[in-house]
């Protein structure tokens, strides 16, 4: 006979959630006969200050192995984790106190003192719906297994079975839906109670995206400078190689036909202009100077190669990290990009300072003005890239000039 699939399931289903019930019983009741004795002991002795000292430090020591034996239960028999709330790297006053405001730990203490009692009588209530199903459904086995005396004595048995037999049945339909009842609430409150607290699981939350963040940026800038190596030691040189080739040929075959010199003239030409124009892409994607010598001698070269005259002063009281850097000199080069195709500026000012854990960057040029950061563009761009290390990003670019592109990055280690 081949039990259907859902009825499998639903018997599973009840066996685990009534044996997660029963298992909750005893540790629900382990601070009832600490009550119970410091209610007698007060009412024998008087002595409440005695009683209560004694019985507040059993809850206190009592609630953390509680805690544990409850999460352990959850997790081995219903597969609920009660995440353990984050402690503090390192303890200090502050620390401690910013803790104990986050778990709240007099939760805990409420969990097990204040609602162990009526957990545990609820739990005991659906196990003995569960002992009455039991004895209902098998009440004929039972009933014929009792002396003949006692079985002859019992007015009316042979009408009663078939009423307990499906009375059992009915409780037994019931039972599967009332322990899943019961253990869902169970591991609702426990989540609430014994897990970190919602302001906690977001602040948690929080760290772990900004650390995802953080590595996400850290490995697209580590495929960028991947590119740019590739670029620069493969297809560059190859690109060089071809031009010097195309110059060897010209300077070496004087013989050549008139229209293949030109073909072979202008064909090198476009190997020149290809190697310039990769050039600047490979220093658009990752100056490789930036990250042999660094912010200062990236922005020196990249003043160098504009075609207006750019004032640079950049104050730094060491390096600050490889992404700070790389987004510090893209602003400033997009800036500058700016200031020379669009602004039709005669001269820009560059500014980098650090100053604490904050790098701040202001470039300024005497243009036409009128920048949108808004309006999608590049700047658009670079607004995003700043906000994605929490940094702060502004543009004033009055109609008729001059145009400031100020951005703050934090720099801590």
């Amino acid at each position: 006979m081949t039990i259907p699939a859902g009825l499998r399931r639903t018997v599973l289903r009840a066996r685990r959630d009534t044996g997660f019930l029963a298992a909750g019983v005893l540790p629900h009741l382990a601070l009832v006969p600490v009550g119970a004795w410091a209610a007698t002991t007060t009412d024998r002795t008087g002595n409440w200050l005695l009683t209560g000292s004694v019985s507040t430090a059993l809850v206190l020591l009592a609630t953390p192995l509680l805690t544990a034996v409850q999460r352990a239960r959850y997790r081995v028999l219903i597969g609920v984790d009660v995440p353990r709330p984050t402690a503090p790297g390192r303890w200090t006053w502050a620390s401690t106190a910013r803790w104990l405001a986050a778990t709240r730990p007099w939760r805990k203490i409420g969990y097990h003192l204040l609602l162990g009692l009526p957990l545990a009588l609820l739990e005991l209530l659906v196990l003995a719906v569960a002992a009455a199903c039991l004895a209902g459904v098998t009440a004929y086995a039972w009933s014929w297994a009792l002396p003949p005396g006692i079985r002859q004595d019992w007015f009316g048995y042979l009408t009663q079975l078939p009423a307990y037999t499906a009375a059992g049945l009915l409780l037994l339909c019931a039972l599967p839906w009332t322990a899943r009842a019961v253990a869902r609430a169970e591991a609702r409150l426990a989540s609430g109670l014994l897990g970190p607290s919602r302001a906690q699981r977001l602040q948690e939350r929080v760290d772990q995206l900004a650390v995802s963040r953080t590595d996400l940026i850290e490995a697209v800038d580590a495929e960028r400078r991947r590119i740019e190596r590739d670029l620069h030691d493969g297809t560059q040189q190859r690109l060089v190689s071809l031009a010097v080739n195309l110059g060897l040929a010209i300077a070496t075959r004087p013989d050549l036909p008139g229209d293949a010199r030109e073909v072979i003239v202008r064909a090198h030409l476009e190997a020149k202009e290809a190697i310039a124009e990769l050039g600047d892409l490979v220093r658009g994607l990752h100056p490789a100077v930036l990250e042999d010598r660094g912010l200062d001698a990236a922005l020196s070269g990249l003043a160098a190669r504009t075609p207006l005259p750019v004032r640079l002063r950049v104050d730094l009281e060491e390096r600050v990290t490889p992404i700070v850097e790389s987004v510090a000199y893209f602003v400033i080069s997009e800036a500058l990009s700016n200031a020379t195709k669009h602004a039709n500026a005669v001269r820009a000012e560059v500014m980098v300072r650090q100053v604490g854990e904050v790098l701040r960057v202001r470039v300024t040029d005497d243009g036409l003005g009128g920048a949108d950061a808004a309006g999608g563009t590049g700047l658009t761009g670079l607004a995003k890239r700043v906000g994605s290390l929490d940094g702060a990003f502004h543009v004033s670019s009055p109609v008729g000039g001059p145009t400031t592109i100020t951005a703050e990055l934090p720099c801590a280690r």
